[in-house]
């Protein structure tokens, strides 16, 4: 049986298996595309390598998004890691991927051997995935694409949680997830989402940091109403 072929994009927000033509790179001439978890180019094809619902973050990330705790680190995503060894020239971070992390200790704002943080064991870190192979160590930075520190370092203080990586990507999506939005009406925290399954949730009171983590870890399995009503019957 042959491989379906659709029209560029014409599978997003469906369901895809292994194996399923996503994207035919020949009908997109003169378009830049970022390929997320769970896709791969074979020729002029992308194909899905694991099941779940296609997505598209315009202009133009694709990716499969699919409620489970592994993580396949991708170039672009952004993650919450756990530093668990310091080397010389890195730290080691683990990030819930097969292998750990390398995290350059240059790769900081303004970073020089002067300079160069110390982190502890344990230490959390907001980062973003700068290179990713199935061969190699993923490599990390805490500096978005201008050499700029922006929202990546050390978190502080705050509770980290685990999530399925599909949680995740719907807490990052755009418009704001209708629990997060509803929350963020009611009370004040921060929030720092990594697409490798992790969420760090801060607040003025540790009774605030509860009710958000919880709400959000009940999200999941709720529609975009379920989740405002669930956050309206709370309060």
């Amino acid at each position: 049986m042959e491989s379906r072929k659709p029209p560029p994009s014409a599978l997003v927000d469906n369901h895809v298996v292994p194996g399923d033509v996503v994207l035919d790179l020949a009908e997109m001439t003169n378009q830049t595309i970022k390929l997320g978890a769970g896709l791969r180019q074979d020729c002029d094809t992308i194909q899905a390598t694991s099941a779940g619902r296609l997505r598209l973050s315009k202009p133009s990330k694709y990716w499969v998004e699919s409620s489970q705790k592994r993580y396949i680190p991708s170039v672009e995503d952004t993650v919450l890691g756990v530093v668990v060894d310091t080397k010389p020239d890195n730290f080691l971070v683990d990030i819930k991927g097969p292998n750990l992390a390398f995290l350059p200790v240059l790769a900081f704002e303004g970073g020089t051997r002067r300079n160069i943080p110390k982190f502890e064991i344990g230490t959390l870190i907001y980062a973003r995935v700068v290179k990713a192979n199935s061969i190699m160590n993923p490599e990390l930075s805490c500096m978005d694409a201008t050499g700029k520190a922006a929202e990546f370092g050390q978190l502080k203080d705050g509770y980290m949680f685990d999530t399925s990586t599909g949680l995740s990507r719907m807490l990052l999506s755009s418009p704001t997830c209708p629990v997060l939005e509803a929350l963020g009406k009611k009370l004040s925290f921060e929030i720092a989402v990594g697409l490798n399954g992790r969420v760090w949730v801060n607040a003025p009171s540790p009774s605030n940091v509860i009710v958000v983590s919880n709400a959000i870890i009940k999200s999941e399995s709720l529609s975009g109403i379920g989740q405002r009503r669930r956050t309206d019957w709370q309060y």
